[in-house]
């Protein structure tokens, strides 16, 4: 079980947990309607990217064998057939696929929307696997768009208006954690050897500059966010304070991966590191109060 949960990359579905990025700032998080809908768009949206991995990891087996780390993987390894892997791909489609039509006749509501951006998001990570990913630059922006796209689908499905500062914020952090991954693979490189065609067009310096430059304008945004005349409404103007847990929690990112030398995955990272962890676990926190306890 645990290496087809590897080939599945589940640990990577936290990712997903964007879905519900409209429902929790739009302070309907114990709608019990809408939250049953950002649970489907979670489960959908997550055999979607697994369908994605799968392709991604077939496609690149050979290049994965030389890989210290994704070496491991099931069908880098041998643990999982090609053609079991293409089964299990085949079979996650007829899943997402029936899954759509079962919300749509669950709620009662056409979900053209939320399929669009479903399916757009396959697309583009065809496009990804197949070419996209060895063009430098390219590759991080659809990293990022995948996050938008996982915004977008929650709030397709809840029907939720999400503000432009929101997307932008989701676009820019998502970047924050694409470059700072491609660091990582530089880092790497430099005892192993490139694995990744796209490096060719990276170096640490720029990384390390690109990394700078997200990371300030993902704290400008937020900081807008905050500041945005309809979320001072819809919360309270003290919402202005939790940009003190999101400067922490990027200087903390920064100085594991400029100081320290982190080159594993942002994910991993925030699996790992306490201060992050708990960073985040206040800064849920401190909105929760701004949400459901205004007065």
């Amino acid at each position: 079980m645990k290496k087809y949960l590897k080939l599945l990359r589940v640990e990577q579905w936290v990712k997903n947990l964007f879905v519900f990025v409209p429902l929790f700032f739009s302070g309907n998080i114990t709608n019990l309607d809408l939250l049953t809908k950002s649970i489907f768009a979670f489960i959908i949206f997550s055999l979607a990217a697994s369908v994605v991995y799968i392709l991604n990891d077939y496609n690149d087996i050979e290049a994965d064998r030389k890989h210290p780390e994704k070496r491991r993987r099931p069908l880098a390894s041998g643990a999982i057939s090609k053609s079991k892997a293409i089964g299990i791909l085949t079979g996650l489609v007829i899943i997402d696929v029936a899954l759509v039509f079962l919300a749509r006749l669950y709620f009662h509501e056409p979900l053209w929307k939320f399929a669009t951006v479903i399916g757009l998001y396959i697309v583009m990570n065809l496009a990804y696997t197949f070419k996209l990913k060895h063009v430098p630059i390219i590759d991080i922006f659809i990293i990022a768009l995948g996050f938008v796209f996982r915004v977008l689908a929650g709030g397709y499905i809840t029907k939720i208006e999400i503000s432009q500062w929101a997307i932008l914020l989701t676009f820019v952090l998502a970047l924050v954690l694409a470059i700072g991954k491609r660091r990582g693979e530089l880092i790497n490189a430099q005892v192993s050897g490139k694995t990744r065609k796209a490096l060719d067009g990276y170096n640490v310096q720029f990384a390390d500059i690109a990394l700078s430059i997200s990371v300030t304008l993902a704290i400008v945004c937020y900081l807008m966010f905050t500041l945005s005349p309809e979320v001072q409404a819809r919360f309270h103007e003290r919402v202005f304070y939790t940009v003190i847990f999101v400067v922490f929690a990027f200087l903390r990112y920064l100085q594991q991966t400029l100081v320290y030398n982190r080159t594993e995955s942002p994910t991993k990272i925030v699996y790992r590191d306490r201060y992050i962890q708990i960073t985040l676990v206040l800064w849920v926190a401190a909105f929760l109060i701004q949400i459901y306890f205004k007065k």
